[in-house]
């Protein structure tokens, strides 16, 4: 197949992260892959695909070649993928990396462009159904996966304990989700009650140095400041993680806390939709919802309960492990050969 990802960012993050995986691993399939952006458009992973690049700032229709697949990946470029397909350069598919309508600011031009993209992608079984409630449309599920960087070490310190999370920038409106001041609320509850833990925080080298409310959090004397620059690095922090914290409630799947189980970490989350489909309360991870308020409570249990913490942490390794690219390709690959069957 030839397949053409049209796409606007390559940068940091989750979604841009399983766009440059699933890309590389069709590309090692030995299908033609190719990104379709605008000259402004950033690239921070690795992708072993060409990467073509339109002349005007935006994408327009004309700037597509002719293929077997256009892949859209945002709400903005749906329209723009159905008319390079109406004029016969291959069938569009649409993968919903996030629900645009609820998580960002441009509701209703977000919730139509669902109406023109009957052929979906989604990344969970909560995303599948909250999509076909509201549009009808019923998307094939294709996981996102965890790197093999991600292994579990088996060097935990033997000496105080390590409760790790993460923050994102929260400037610009991308980060409410994560309902991070109640985080750093219950971490410092934390902090308090078991002065010898120490409380990590992760934070993107880049958005640390751009965000003035990330750096006056991270230089409270109370948290231990980490800036890993790779994957390498964030794999050996997560590794030194006994607990990790997890507070957001909508995410249409949740990578940290997989990669966090996956290197060893016992997992205190609150309920975010995407990530019901690798939790399984009281048996791999403790879970609650945000209205319970239960996250503390949560991290205090495993604090105190050695044994729980350790039975959690085997579990949700066990589990992240079967979260690989591979089943991710494998997955994205047959959807796409189910779309161009059906055709247009």
């Amino acid at each position: 197949m030839k397949i053409m990802f049209v796409a606007i960012t390559l940068c940091k993050g989750g979604a841009q992260r399983m766009l440059s995986e699933l890309a590389n691993g069709l590309a090692a399939k030995g299908h033609e892959v190719c990104f379709i952006m605008p000259p402004q458009g950033v690239v921070e992973y690795p992708v072993n695909v060409k990467v073509i690049r339109t002349k005007g700032s935006t994408i327009t229709s004309s700037d597509i070649p002719t293929g077997d697949i256009i892949v859209s990946n945002f709400y903005t470029l749906t329209d723009v993928c159905e008319q390079a397909a109406n004029s016969g350069k291959g069938v569009h598919v649409r993968i919903s990396l996030c629900y645009e309508p609820v998580f960002l600011s441009d509701h209703e031009a977000s919730f139509r462009s669902y109406h023109s993209s009957k052929n979906l992608i989604v990344l969970s079984n909560w995303q599948q159904q909250l999509i076909n409630l509201n549009h009808g449309i019923e998307g094939k599920i294709v996981p996102v996966g965890v790197s093999d960087v991600f292994r579990n070490f088996n060097s935990k310190s033997t000496v105080g304990l390590q409760v790790t999370s993460m923050l994102r920038i929260p400037e610009g409106g991308y980060s409410w989700h994560r309902e991070q001041e109640y985080l750093i609320d219950v971490l410092t509850m934390v902090k308090q009650k078991y002065p010898k833990v120490t409380v990590n925080l992760i934070t993107p080298p880049s958005e640390l140095r751009s965000s003035p409310k990330l750096r006056k959090i991270h230089s409270n004397p109370l948290f231990n400041s980490i800036t890993p620059s790779n994957d390498v690095q964030l794999v050996q922090h997560l590794n030194n993680a006994d607990i990790f914290v997890s507070s957001s409630t909508y995410d249409t799947a949740s990578l940290p806390g997989l990669e966090a189980m996956k290197c060893g970490a016992a997992l205190a989350t609150v309920y975010s939709g995407g990530n019901m489909d690798y939790c399984k309360p009281g048996q791999n991870c403790l879970l609650s919802y945000r209205y319970e308020n239960k996250l503390l409570k949560d991290v205090t249990t495993l604090v105190e309960q050695p044994k729980l913490r350790s039975v959690l942490a085997q579990e949700g390794q066990k589990e992240a492990e079967k979260w690989t690219w591979g089943r991710s390709v494998q997955l994205f690959e047959e959807a796409l050969k189910f779309y161009m069957a059906k055709g247009k």
